[in-house]
């Protein structure tokens, strides 16, 4: 985001318990309320035939780069098909590196190297590893799944390449934020399987979406107004990176999407009955209706099950072979209830889980960290001090 303000935000005491961090009075507009006015003036540019909404988006979140880091060697390359930027400590090392690849969010469509420039060089930094920025094609121009796929591609040449960028095979930890972390968890999964590889050290999902089954969860109906994602805009952005039709929401709100003999599978892994009851407090209401199933819902957003699109609808073989993982939910976020019923998941199958969660904390918090005094924010420091301390455990 090209902000140039300075934010003189404080933050109050016990705010954690009713709201999310404070966001500062009128000095000028926060950059959560400039993200949704983004979002706005994006569709309004769009109706009048000035740009689409999409290409908006990619420019403001691109934003202003940071100025040249002396500290790491950096450079531009191509895995396969894939474009990727390598961030390499200058400083000496007696042995092999941690390599980490990193997926932005975007909902596969907007997002870019660029725009996490600051969140690689953070990592590299601070935690002496080789950091690799996964610059995966973009939809519309690139249909779902390229962007998994060239995830999985940039995985698997890293991981065979490792030791020719100093780089120990056995601690490659691949990482992503919002639906970047949903691609982090379905590379995750899709390399359980493979022999022919070295066994990926971790994952750690930053804020992901994993699921289409339920948007009734606490968190949505908590958190449905919060900036950035509210919940009409998650389901929609969702649907648009998918080409599918807008007008489906209000039907998947009351769950007409998922056919009967579906709901028992689903609900073993995707019920407010497993969102511990800390989580229930804040406004949420349980659901006293039975959905009515629509097949012709049903039909247009079907590729929404695809593990792909909703990593914890995996099967449990899968869920059972995953490696360790980091977790990252923000209490002011709808899609905090799809962290914690992965965490469920993962645990209930043995796999070793550290999990942060931020009181304050509200999507996009650990991506805004990052601009400092701009637009930094006090959860958000806390989440990527918590990510760095897991990393250099591995």
């Amino acid at each position: 985001m090209a902000l140039t303000l300075r934010s003189t935000h404080k933050e109050l005491p016990g705010s954690s318990k009713t709201s999310p961090e404070r966001f500062p009075t009128p000095a000028y507009r926060h950059p959560v309320t400039l993200a949704v006015s983004e979002a706005k003036q994006a569709k309004f540019l769009e109706k009048v035939g000035i740009t689409s909404e999409v290409y908006f988006l990619r420019a403001a979140m691109d934003g202003i780069p940071p100025l040249k880091d002396k500290r790491l060697f950096m450079k531009n390359l191509r895995f396969e098909k894939v474009k990727v930027r390598i961030y390499q400590p200058k400083i000496l090392t007696t042995g092999q590196r941690r390599g980490i690849l990193y997926f932005h969010g975007g909902v596969g469509r907007f997002g870019s190297i660029r725009a996490y420039e600051r969140t690689c060089r953070y990592f590299a930094r601070k935690t002496n590893s080789v950091v690799v920025s996964v610059g995966y094609r973009l939809a519309p121009e690139h249909p779902y799944p390229t962007q998994f796929e060239d995830c999985l591609t940039a995985t698997i040449h890293f991981m065979r390449a490792a030791q020719d960028y100093g780089v120990d095979p056995s601690r490659i930890i691949i990482c992503g934020d919002s639906s970047g972390g949903t691609l982090t968890a379905a590379v995750a999964q899709a390399l359980v399987n493979r022999r022919d590889l070295p066994k990926l050290r971790a994952q750690i999902l930053i804020y992901p979406y994993l699921q289409c089954v339920d948007f009734n969860l606490p968190s949505y109906q908590q958190n449905e107004g919060v900036p950035i994602l509210l919940k009409e805009r998650t389901v929609a952005l969702g649907l648009r990176y998918l080409n599918k039709d807008l007008s489906v929401i209000e039907a998947m709100f009351k769950g007409c999407h998922i056919p009967e003999d579906l709901q028992p599978k689903y609900q073993k892994w995707v019920s407010p009955d497993y969102i511990p009851h800390e989580f229930k407090t804040r406004g949420y209401k349980p659901s006293t209706t039975h959905p009515s199933f629509s097949k012709e819902v049903y039909t247009e957003v079907k590729p929404m099950f695809d593990t792909v699109f909703s990593p914890l609808l995996a099967e449990d073989s899968v869920i059972a072979r995953l490696p360790e993982t980091f977790i990252l939910t923000c209490e002011f976020d709808v899609l905090r209830d799809d962290g914690l019923l992965y965490k469920k998941r993962l645990e209930d199958h043995g796999i070793k889980v550290t999990w942060c969660h931020l009181q304050e904390g509200f999507h996009g918090t650990v991506f805004l960290a990052l601009f400092g005094g701009l637009i930094g924010f006090r959860s958000g420091n806390k989440g990527l001090e918590k990510i760095v301390n897991f990393l250099r455990l591995m």
